[in-house]
């Protein structure tokens, strides 16, 4: 793992479930009542739990591999109803993650998300959380390919006006370090989720944080600094 920091950082684009809110325990908890309402049985947990932040379908392969599409469709269409009608509602930010983000975007760097939710899922909980304002841009599953494929990032790039040398993912998976790799950008990872440090070393990081929150300490201890001017 690369232990100096990378200068010119401009923008960040942060995962959501597992790095901007504690909802993994959640995911997991909703998918099992939702395997429990179409009759299957229930996933094993670390499995499952591995296989969040893909898209849908890679992640009911992950622990249901070979399902047939009318399984699929019945476990997909009984998470989203349980997820909306009741475990949208308790995810909850990591601490610091709001006072974060504020700072990030006081500095004047530019902040997105690049989520495996979709697009409905992730506007909900922006309003909820109230962070709408701090981030400029947005992409979900129902945008662009899941990860690890970089086009979310790529897509956020090419909105937005950076470069690759510009740009840090910053997730609490594999998937979102490699989508990083492939993309060609810096990727920054969080032990918020289901993964370790030593884990998340494996796919080069620049830094494995112990979270979000740990951000801002890094970047003045790097002398990282954004690469916009006031105009």
């Amino acid at each position: 793992m690369t232990t100096s920091g990378k200068n010119g950082f401009e923008l960040f684009i942060f995962d959501w479930d597992g790095t901007i809110v504690d909802s993994i325990a959640n995911i997991a908890a909703c998918t099992q009542a939702a395997l429990r309402e179409v009759g299957l049985p229930r996933a094993d947990e670390e499995r499952l739990r591995r296989s969040i932040g893909l898209g849908l379908r890679e992640m009911v392969e992950g622990f249901c591999p070979g399902c047939s599409d009318e399984t699929f469709g019945a476990i997909v269409d009984a998470y989203r109803r349980l997820w909306f009608s009741d475990y949208s509602r308790q995810p909850r930010l990591f601490p610091g993650v709001r006072e974060t983000l504020e700072v990030l975007s006081k500095r004047r760097y530019l902040l997105a998300v690049a989520t495996a939710k979709g697009r409905r899922g992730l506007d909900v909980e922006l309003e909820a959380s109230g962070l709408e304002s701090l981030f400029e841009a947005s992409r979900t599953v129902d945008e662009a390919q899941a990860k690890p494929n970089p086009q979310m990032v790529l897509d956020l790039m090419d909105e937005l006006g950076t470069r690759a040398d510009q740009t840090a993912m910053i997730g609490d998976t594999p998937h979102d370090l490699q989508m990083a790799k492939n993309a060609r950008t810096t990727g920054i990872g969080v032990t918020t989720g289901t993964y370790g440090s030593l884990e998340l070393e494996e796919y080069d990081p620049v830094i494995v944080l112990g979270g979000v929150v740990d951000l801002v300490p890094w970047l003045d201890n790097v002398k990282a600094k954004p690469a916009r001017t006031e105009t």
